[in-house]
C-alpha cells in the first residue's frame, strides 16, 4: 500500500527527478561536471526520500543505476570540477548504505573514493566538513560493521578536517574518535593527536605559500594551488615522485613554496594511516617552524587546536583504558614517554598534555603492574635522561613514584 500511495501521489515528482539524474549521469560533454547543476542535489535528495518513504525495492532498483553512474561521474570530474561535490556525494553514499543490500552494492569502494578523491580536496570547505562528520556519525554502526577499516585508515584526513575547521565541529569529531581507534591505528593515532597544533601550522604554511585552502565555494579553492599541493605532497610520500616532476615546466619563478625535501610536511599532511612514522623533530624545517610558531602571534585556528588537542587526548586515553588490551597499552607507554618533552612549545598546552600523559601512564601501571617490568629498559633509559630538561625530570619523578608505590615491581629494579 505504501508503494502504491507514493507512486500515485508523487509519481510526477519521481519521474522528474529521475530524469534529472539520468541526464546528469549520462556520459556527455554536458555532464562533464555534474555537480555544477544547482538542482541536481535536490533531485538526488528527493529520489532518496521517495525510496525511503515508500519502502519499495522496485523504486530503489530503478534509481540505483543512475545513482551509481552519477557517483562515478562526479568522482571522475573532481580534478577539473569548479563545484563542490562533497554534499552531493555524501547523499548518494547514504543511498548506497541504506539500500546496498537491495541492489547488492558494496559501499566500501565508494567510501574510499569519497575520502581519497573528494574529502582530500574539500576538507577545508566548512559545509562539506560539517556534513561529512554528521554522515559518519549517523552511519558509524553501519560503517564499523561492514567497513571496519575505513575510519582507522583515514583518521589523518579527519584530523586535517578538524584542525582546519576548529572548535565548532569538536563535538561531532569527538563522537567519531572512538570509531577511528583500532588495533592498526591505536599507536599512530596518539602522536597525531599530540601534534594537532603542528598540523595546523603545516596547513597554514601551505595556505600562505600556495593559496587559500578555504573560500565561499570550492571554485575559489580550485583556482589556487593549495589543494593540489597537498595532494602532490601525499603523492611524493607514497610514490616517490616530486612536485617538481609534475610542475617543472610551469614557468613559474615563485620561490615561496614548501621545502618538500624535508619529510616533516610529508608526514604531517598525509591523508591515510600507514603506521607509526618518525616525527622529524630535529629537521631544519621543524626547528624553524616551531621557533616561528613560538615567537609569532597565534592564529585563531592554532589557538583552537591548542585547546582541542588535550581534550582529544583525554578522550583517547579514556577509551584506551576501557577497551584496549594490556599488550597495546604497554606498547603505547614508550611512545608516551618519548613525547613528554617533545610537543608544540606552548606553556599552557604543554602543561595540559603532560598532565594527561602522566595520568595515563600511572593508570596503566596501576592497572597492569606487569607493564613496568616489561618496560624496564625504556624506563631506565628515561630515568637516565632526568637531568636533560625540566620536563624529563618531571617524567622521571612520575616513573619513580610508579615504581616505588608497587612493592612487587620494585625487585625488578634492584
Amino acid at each position: 500500500m505504501a508503494t502504491t500511495t507514493t507512486t500515485l501521489g508523487r509519481g510526477g515528482e519521481w519521474e522528474f527527478h529521475l530524469r534529472s539524474l539520468s541526464a546528469n549521469s549520462r556520459d556527455s560533454s554536458a555532464a562533464s561536471d555534474p555537480a555544477s547543476d544547482p538542482y541536481l542535489l535536490q533531485s538526488v535528495r528527493k529520489i532518496y526520500e521517495i525510496c525511503k518513504e515508500s519502502g519499495s525495492e522496485e523504486l530503489v532498483a530503478r534509481a540505483y543505476p543512475h545513482m551509481n553512474k552519477l557517483f562515478q561521474r562526479c568522482v571522475s570530474a573532481l580534478p577539473q570540477s569548479l563545484s563542490s561535490n562533497g554534499v552531493l556525494l555524501l547523499t548518494i553514499l547514504q543511498f548506497f548504505l541504506d539500500f546496498g543490500e537491495v541492489v547488492l552494492h558494496d559501499a566500501d569502494a565508494s567510501l574510499r573514493a569519497f575520502f581519497r578523491s573528494c574529502l582530500s580536496r574539500e576538507f577545508a570547505d566548512p559545509v562539506v566538513a560539517e556534513h561529512a562528520l554528521e554522515f559518519l556519525n549517523v552511519n558509524t554502526a553501519k560503517i564499523l560493521r561492514s567497513h571496519p577499516s575505513i575510519l582507522p585508515q583515514f583518521f589523518p584526513l579527519l584530523l586535517k578536517l578538524i584542525a582546519w575547521n576548529g572548535e565548532r565541529l569538536e563535538k561531532t569529531f569527538s563522537a567519531l574518535l572512538p570509531a577511528m581507534m583500532s588495533t592498526g591505528s591505536f599507536l599512530p593515532l596518539f602522536p597525531s593527536l599530540v601534534d594537532l597544533p603542528i598540523l595546523v601550522v603545516a596547513l597554514e604554511k601551505v595556505e600562505k605559500n600556495s593559496g587559500t585552502l578555504i573560500g565561499s565555494s570550492i571554485a575559489s579553492i580550485q583556482k589556487s594551488t593549495a589543494p593540489e599541493m597537498l595532494l602532490a605532497l601525499m603523492d611524493e610520500a607514497y610514490t616517490g615522485s616530486t612536485i617538481e616532476d609534475r610542475g617543472g615546466d610551469s614557468g613559474s619563478d615563485d620561490n615561496n613554496t614548501i621545502d618538500i625535501s624535508d619529510p616533516v610536511f610529508l608526514e604531517l599532511l598525509k591523508d591515510e594511516n600507514d603506521g607509526i612514522a618518525e616525527r622529524h623533530w630535529t629537521s631544519p624545517a621543524m626547528a624553524t617552524t616551531l621557533q616561528a610558531a613560538a615567537t609569532s602571534p597565534k592564529s585563531d585556528r592554532l589557538k583552537q587546536a591548542l585547546q582541542m588537542a588535550p581534550r582529544f587526548l583525554a578522550l583517547f586515553f579514556e577509551i584506551a583504558l576501557r577497551d584496549v588490551s594490556n599488550s597495546l597499552l604497554c606498547a603505547l607507554i614508550p611512545l608516551v614517554m618519548s613525547r613528554y618533552d617533545t610537543m608544540f612549545p606552548d606553556k599552557v598546552f604543554s602543561f595540559e598534555v603532560r598532565k594527561r600523559l602522566s595520568d595515563f601512564m600511572l593508570a596503566v601501571f596501576q592497572r597492569s603492574p606487569d607493564c613496568i617490568a616489561l618496560l624496564k629498559k625504556p624506563i631506565i633509559n628515561r630515568l637516565g635522561e632526568a637531568y636533560n630538561s625540566p620536563a624529563k625530570m618531571e617524567l622521571a619523578l612520575h616513573l619513580c613514584w610508579a615504581i616505588g608505590s608497587n612493592s612487587v615491581v620494585q625487585r625488578f629494579f634492584h
